[in-house]
């Protein structure tokens, strides 16, 4: 039997309700050479013949730990505490999709109140929510709040974001009709602030979108910004690295309406570039245009504590014309990932991470800095991730170095060709001493016999 059972006849109503004669001609907006493919596929293994082979593939590999890893750029390595990964591996965790009949899973949906709260508590705002898929999508999905919210178009976001970020911004600003632009960085590689006055004072601006720190690094002016959105109208929103929000005045401390971050950080392994978890944080005027879903706290019949879906604005949930977003999946398990973890670590443990990562990353920066040739291009502040000039092509460097089992950042080539020759380089608390020792060494050795 079909899969959808539909007759000729119904079929053809269907077309003609939508306006369009036939299927195909339903299908005009996709590419001809995507329809139907022609897929070459080898022939079918036995089972045991497809576990060798999926072996074999596997083998292929090489796990991050074997590597001196010095790579950023949104997805970073950190330790992650063994009762992380023992609380995920609960069967009654790991094998819960979304709970439609949510109060029946008293104990999922406290583990997510848990998340809210530590991820509101984390950048000093109000509320926040969960299911949200990652840091670009969650900042994505708090602009468009700020768009609903203010009733204006423009999305203005600083252009020193991540790349993935702004691609994200772009698809969802396009979606809803808004227009999306970039605030310009000074030299500095920070925002520029007399030119993002002047973009917040040339219009309705819905949203200043601006990053803390930036991806290349550095830390932004964001008290200063902040401000500058809220004199022109607008909400500010704050993408936040969770880890640093921990040292530097969080989103909220500083007048933010709105943050969003990723929490790969908080004991997600970077496992391939994901899945993540994303957050999302606002103010409490702002909670009824909260995507996704919030968990709260009541009483049940007997007067005994009981956790509830208090606000449920998904597709799943409500009608799609009154969905606040798209969101239809869940992320609990990396939720749950991220609440272990803090829970585990505490505001004294994320101190600690934090003030590792600097220390080495500065002590880093200094080395590779003082090799001929070498030089930090950005005089600006920076915590655990800076940029490194070098006088070969980044890629090159970072190919080179890649055979001494070295990875040595991101080379920033594709942002232009200006950027040719620098590198995103990024320490950690997972960054032993004799690994920058050995990075150090293999640079200065690379670098001299160019």
């Amino acid at each position: 039997m079909a899969y959808l059972p539909n007759t000729q006849t119904e079929r053809a109503e269907m077309l003609a309700e939508i306006g369009v004669d036939s299927v195909a001609e339903l299908f005009r907006e996709v590419p001809a050479h995507l329809l139907n493919p022609q897929m070459e596929l080898p022939p079918a293994l036995s089972e045991l013949e497809l576990a060798q082979e999926m072996g074999r593939l596997a083998s292929r590999n090489r796990e991050l730990a074997r590597w001196d890893c010095f790579l950023g750029a949104g997805i970073y390595s950190r330790f992650i505490p063994a009762v992380v990964l023992a609380t995920i591996s609960r069967p009654e965790f790991y094998t819960a999709y979304t709970p439609y009949q949510a109060e029946a899973s008293q104990g999922y949906l406290q583990t997510i109140f848990e998340f809210q709260s530590m991820v509101a508590e984390l950048y000093d705002l109000d509320v926040a929510n969960a299911s949200m898929y990652d840091g670009a999508t969650a900042a994505a999905e708090g602009a468009l709040l700020a768009v609903t919210h203010t009733g204006r178009n423009r999305i203005l976001a600083a252009e020193t974001l991540h790349p993935d970020t702004l691609a994200v911004l772009r698809t969802y600003a396009a979606g809803r009709g808004a227009a999306l632009e970039l605030l310009p960085a000074t030299s500095g590689g920070v925002t520029d602030l007399e030119r993002a006055e002047e973009a917040l004072q040339s219009g309705d601006a819905a949203v200043a979108v601006v990053p803390q720190p930036n991806f290349f690094g550095q830390l932004e002016p964001l008290p200063e910004l902040v401000a500058a959105a809220h004199r022109a109208g607008a909400l500010a929103l704050v993408v936040a690295d969770p880890i640093a929000a921990a040292v530097l005045e969080p989103p909220g401390a500083v007048g933010a309406d709105l943050a969003a971050g990723d929490g790969q950080q908080l004991g997600i392994p970077p496992q391939l570039g994901g899945p993540t978890v994303g957050l999302l944080a606002c103010r409490q005027e702002l909670v009824r245009r909260m995507p996704g879903r919030l968990v709260g706290i009541s009483t049940d019949s007997r007067g005994g504590r009981a956790y509830t879906l208090t606000l449920q604005t998904r597709e799943q949930h409500i009608r799609r014309e009154r969905a606040t977003s798209n969101i239809c999946t869940n992320h609990a398990l990396m939720g749950l990932a991220a609440t272990a973890y803090l829970a585990k670590m505490g505001e004294g443990g994320l101190r600690q991470v934090a003030d590792i990562s600097y220390r080495r990353a500065h002590e880093l920066a200094g080395r590779l800095a003082s090799i001929p040739g070498c030089r930090l291009p950005l005089e600006g502040e920076f915590l655990w991730e800076f940029v490194l000039e070098t006088p070969l092509p980044a890629a090159e460097v970072c190919r080179r170095l890649a055979e001494e089992g070295i990875l040595a950042g991101h080379p920033l080539g594709e942002l232009g060709p200006q950027f040719s020759n620098w590198i995103l380089v990024c320490a950690t608390e997972t960054s032993a001493p004799a690994a920058l020792e050995r990075y150090a060494t293999a640079l200065r050795a690379l670098v001299a016999s160019r």
